[in-house]
């Protein structure tokens, strides 16, 4: 994926557009990556780069289950009640990429801190900034439902290896819910706490199993849930490589693609989405064959020496 780096790089971002050879939406994210000077550093548990949520909405009260080959994801949608005759509805899974977005957010800031508290801020659009989401009423009401959704969903990561499965079960993302208030003033709307709290079980077990990411990678993905997957996956795998490996697409569409009726469908639609991560990991050394996709050893997308010291 040198290629477009290597185009901005020598001809500028127009340039390269002007150019031809390379699609717009793949030159804009290798251009907002390269042109980000922040060099942030995000985390997130190493069971999310194998399995991930869903990218669409689900019915309310249908729960999800995807699985890689050593990992199965179970994620169970939460209650809420309602009226005052203690009826209970289905808030749904959490999904797309306001969802990822919050859940990097509060994992790199619990890793940062070594706290499962949070700091969220009172403000809403400052807060939905530094998560990485541009402000706005439809932006608003997204955020407001995925926080509820990541708050009242319960999940299970079943990992399998050396002979046995182990699992983190039935579990919580967080204690304290991200609920928002319903505030009609949106540009001063603002939370209905100012602290999130992880839960216990899954803050242990992002402290024992995390994966850095750059913070420009993923904010050049903001719009692109499959794009981010595939980057998460791709900063996973790679550099714990010993050799070329073939991923199959059968493999992936299992990872990947579970939407997907026919595996001709997702083979004709996910490599953009795998194009995507790449604009913004230009180390990473892949290719796109008949059989599948072919990743190689790569350097990780953050070097150790960036990582901090707990």
């Amino acid at each position: 994926m040198g290629t477009v780096h290597q185009l901005i790089s020598e001809h500028g971002k127009h340039g390269a557009l002007a150019l031809g050879t390379v699609d717009r939406d793949i030159v804009e994210a290798a251009s907002k990556y390269m042109s980000d000077e922040e060099s942030g550093l995000g985390f997130v548990y190493s069971g999310w780069t194998q399995c991930a949520l869903p990218h669409r909405r689900l019915r309310d009260d249908e729960p999800w289950t995807v699985a890689s080959e050593r990992v199965r994801l179970v994620v169970q949608p939460g209650l809420r009640p309602v009226g005052d005759d203690g009826q209970l509805e289905s808030v749904g899974v959490p999904f797309g990429a306001h969802a990822r977005l919050i859940l990097l957010f509060l994992q790199t800031e619990a890793l940062r801190t070594q706290s499962r508290e949070v700091e969220l801020g009172g403000s809403l659009r400052q807060w939905m900034a530094r998560v990485g989401i541009q402000p706005g009423g439809s932006a608003f009401r997204s955020v407001r439902e995925q926080a509820e959704r990541i708050s009242r969903c319960r999940l299970s990561f079943h990992i399998s290896g050396s002979g046995r499965t182990s699992a983190l079960v039935n579990q919580s993302v967080v204690d304290k819910a991200l609920f928002i208030e319903d505030n009609e003033d949106q540009k001063q709307g603002r939370l209905s706490l100012e602290v999130a709290k992880l839960s216990e079980g899954y803050f242990e077990q992002l402290k024992k199993h995390p994966v850095p990411l750059e913070e420009a990678a993923i904010k050049s993905l903001a719009n692109n849930s499959a794009a981010m997957d595939a980057y998460i996956w791709l900063a996973y795998r790679l550099h714990s490589l010993k050799g070329d490996t073939l991923v199959t697409w059968k493999a992936l569409k299992a990872q990947f693609g579970t939407s997907y009726k026919e595996l001709y469908h997702f083979k004709n639609k996910w490599p953009r989405a795998l194009e995507l991560a790449l604009a913004v990991y230009p180390d990473a050394k892949v290719s796109i064959e008949e059989e599948g996709v072919i990743l190689r050893p790569s350097r990780p997308p953050v070097q150790p020496r960036l990582l901090p010291v707990r």
